[in-house]
């Protein structure tokens, strides 16, 4: 059975950062880092990591090509993260060098990114030539446009459609399939030998 002193250490709320410092840190450097942070009354403060040079470091839009130390820190207050950068201004490291985020949502940003990653993996993107025409496609493409054509004109063949009109019937002379040699282009339209009605009567006799 636990004691009372176990319940209330598991029920008192602590605060899990994570400070990440873009760059080279020299031992002497982390080493004012650890001790300053004592004045944030830490419950933990882990050993410091680094990662192999990244070429886009996550949280650091500004900057390339870097490797990132990493501490994770337990504290029993909440810290912000102006004040953990005016420390490291005070100890000569550029503040824009610096960001502490909380731990357990980087974790989430580094597992999505890790889970993505390992999906790109499993279904790579199609490239080029694995998107290129196959053999003969051209040709079948031609043929099955030539039929596709074939059986539209088949369907119109025997379709009329009457619509009244006062004037004189033209000549079905426009065949939308028909292919129009080069020089015989620019030539007359049917629809310009169209007969107009007579105009009808207007009031003019009551002019007279």
């Amino acid at each position: 059975m636990r004691s009372l002193k176990q319940y209330i250490a598991e029920s008192v709320k602590s605060y899990h950062y994570r400070i990440k410092i873009a760059g080279d840190v020299s031992e002497t450097l982390m080493q004012l880092i650890e001790v300053n942070l004592q004045k944030f009354n830490p419950i933990k403060i882990g050993e410091p990591k680094s990662t192999p040079i990244q070429k886009s470091p996550y949280g650091f839009p500004n900057l390339s090509n870097e490797r990132i130390t990493i501490i994770d820190v337990e504290f029993r207050y909440p810290v912000i993260e102006p004040f953990v950068k005016q420390m490291a201004q005070l100890l000569g490291l550029d503040p824009n060098r610096l960001r502490m985020i909380d731990a357990d949502y980087d974790d989430s940003i580094t597992g999505e990114a890790e889970q993505y990653a390992n999906q790109m993996k499993e279904s790579p993107l199609l490239t080029k030539e694995e998107m290129g025409s196959a053999d003969g496609s051209e040709e079948a493409n031609k043929a099955y446009g030539g039929s596709y054509l074939a059986s539209v004109k088949e369907q119109m063949k025997d379709s009329e459609i009457e619509i009244p009109y006062a004037g004189k019937k033209t000549a079905a002379a426009f065949d939308p399939f028909k292919v129009i040699p080069q020089d015989k282009k620019g030539a007359a339209s049917p629809m310009s030998k169209i007969t107009r009605i007579a105009k009808p009567a207007t009031g003019a006799k009551f002019n007279k």
